[in-house]
């Protein structure tokens, strides 16, 4: 097959799509495919490795912190990126990356181009603009977007069984099928140095994005309670997000133990993992997030490292059934400081153990392959080159 991956982030720029996303173009030239990403120029002082595929770069627009985040930095991604899909090389099947401008500039294209469209649906962005307050007109607008993507699509790829469910909901004629969602387990292992800047005391550890709806202030007041305590815990955030300045501000006026520290690349990512005496991630309930599964779990546990989380959602469930891997509370500050105490001084918490069963359960090269399959199963057949 000629497959075509359209994307607004990629290697070298540490997100989980891109670590999902890199994964899917290697699998599907493994498979013999014609692979070509189509996507943007990394960020400044970032160099993205070579790679066996093609990967074509276009300039875009990003914000204040270098991501390409927001409307007008989304339409200097789609617009380009329409033509580029008209105009461009003819291809079998595009798998395509939100926002849901995004797929619906690839979809209109496509489509005039008869070629099938494999939306890749790792969250619901309808839900997330209305649970941060968007303007009505807004959260409609980009609810048609995805519905019309996903009712056109040869394929609409869901990393979940809540994901898969909220997006039947809105597009019913849609063709969901769930890949699942997991962390690149050759660069995420337990093997490997820790980070020089990293305290010399035991830290918990927030990687990623930081957001209204994850809610990752709990965190700040639960360090500060622990500080209070007499506990030497410290929390660090690596990454960015719309929530980071408050967060900033929280952790001064609690006086926190909270170090800040912006994006890494993966490997870096990898080395705090390792040296963290537990990994946090959170949904904040009631948000519309309740089906999300954050993957900055899948890489604390592919490090070995065991995961405090908050809220509703799969990995409260997986964490239920499986208490080697950490522990899920309730979304509170007292709940979340004493899973904290317990994960830092539980001898229990084996990290080969939570390495071996993330490598068998949260392995991006299986769900590569379980994507890999379901579009080529879609397709009648591979088209005349």
């Amino acid at each position: 097959m000629r497959v075509a991956i359209a994307t607004r982030i990629f290697d070298p720029e540490p997100s989980a799509a891109s670590f999902r996303l890199s994964a899917l173009a290697r699998s599907f030239f493994a498979r013999g495919d014609e692979v070509r990403v189509l996507t943007v120029r990394p960020p400044r002082g970032a160099t993205a490795a070579p790679a066996p595929y093609r990967v074509t770069r276009f300039p875009v627009i990003r914000d204040r912190t270098g991501y390409v985040r927001g409307y007008v930095q989304y339409m200097s991604f789609d617009i380009p990126l329409f033509f580029r899909v008209l105009c461009g090389m003819r291809q079998d099947a595009i798998v395509v990356e939100p926002p849901p401008t995004t797929a619906l500039s690839v979809t209109v294209a496509a489509r005039l181009r008869r070629t099938a469209v494999f939306p890749y649906a790792a969250d619901v962005w309808s839900d997330a603009s209305e649970s941060t307050g968007a303007p009505r007109p807004v959260v409609a607008a980009v609810r048609w977007m995805e519905r019309y993507s996903w009712s056109r699509a040869a394929g609409v790829l869901a990393v979940n069984d809540g994901v898969a469910a909220r997006i039947m909901e809105i597009a019913p004629q849609a063709k969901v099928t769930v890949v699942g969602n997991g962390i690149d387990t050759d660069l995420f292992m337990p093997e490997g140095e820790t980070a020089a800047e990293a305290p010399n005391t035991p830290y918990a550890i927030y990687t990623g994005t930081a957001s209204e709806w994850q809610g990752a202030e709990v965190f700040v007041r639960a360090v500060a309670q622990l500080r209070d305590n007499g506990s030497a815990l410290r929390l660090v955030f690596l990454g960015q997000g719309t929530s980071f300045p408050e967060l900033q501000r929280l952790a001064e006026a609690l006086d926190a133990p909270v170090d800040f520290h912006p994006p890494v690349p993966p490997a870096e990512a990898a080395a705090w993992l390792r040296g963290a005496a537990v990994s946090v991630a959170s949904i904040r309930p009631g948000a519309g997030y309740d089906f999300a599964y954050p993957t900055k779990v899948f890489a604390a546990w592919a490090c070995g490292t065991p995961v405090v989380y908050a809220g509703p959602g799969p990995a409260g469930v997986v964490l239920a059934g499986n208490p080697a891997l950490g522990e899920g509370v309730d979304f509170s500050p007292a709940a979340v400081a004493g899973a904290l105490e317990r994960a830092v001084s539980d001898p229990g918490l084996d990290r080969k153990v939570i390495a071996e069963w993330a490598h068998e359960n949260v392995s991006l090269g299986g769900v590569a392959a379980r994507v890999t399959a379901c579009v080529s199963a879609s397709l009648p057949r591979s088209s005349p080159r």
